[in-house]
């Protein structure tokens, strides 16, 4: 008697396209990071720069990091990914990535609110610049998330 066995599993990944893609758990992560990460830039390019380095690379990295993440996310919706695996690699590693520069430019952004925060004429930009901080910290936490959650997949 020939034994029926079921056909292979597919290794092919299945990456979201279209809708989906915000209905999907690591990829649902990116207009958040989008949205928060606009948030940070607005905020900095509002305040008075006091340290241009540190604040200049916490501006590079939310700046550059929305515009790539903001063309990954068109690319999942317009289906450029055609279900390869090569997507899934390079969206761990460029999240993982801006994870380790966005977590490194919330602490510079930090630095820039405590070093506003002694001077009682930069109330206005002590603020903005705690704003900033904040949503830094959360756009980092959300791209840990996003970088882990596709790794563990």
């Amino acid at each position: 008697m020939a034994s029926v066995s079921p056909p292979a599993a597919s290794t092919q990944p299945v990456l979201p396209s279209g809708a989906a893609v915000f209905k999907t758990i690591p990829y649902a992560f990116m207009l958040p990071e989008i949205v928060c990460g606009t948030w940070v830039w607005i905020l900095v390019a509002a305040t008075s720069v006091s340290l241009p380095l540190l604040q200049g690379w916490v501006m590079y990295v939310s700046l550059s990091s929305c515009l790539i993440s903001l063309l990954l996310l068109l690319s999942y919706i317009l289906g450029f990914h055609k279900n390869s695996e090569n997507w899934k690699v390079l969206d761990s590693l460029y999240h993982g990535t801006t994870a380790i520069l966005y977590m490194s430019a919330a602490v510079l952004q930090a630095n820039a609110a405590i070093t506003t925060e002694s001077n009682p004429d930069t109330s206005l930009y002590y603020e903005l610049n705690s704003a900033a901080a904040f949503f830094a910290f959360i756009t980092a936490f959300l791209y840990i998330l996003h970088a882990f959650s596709i790794y563990y997949q």
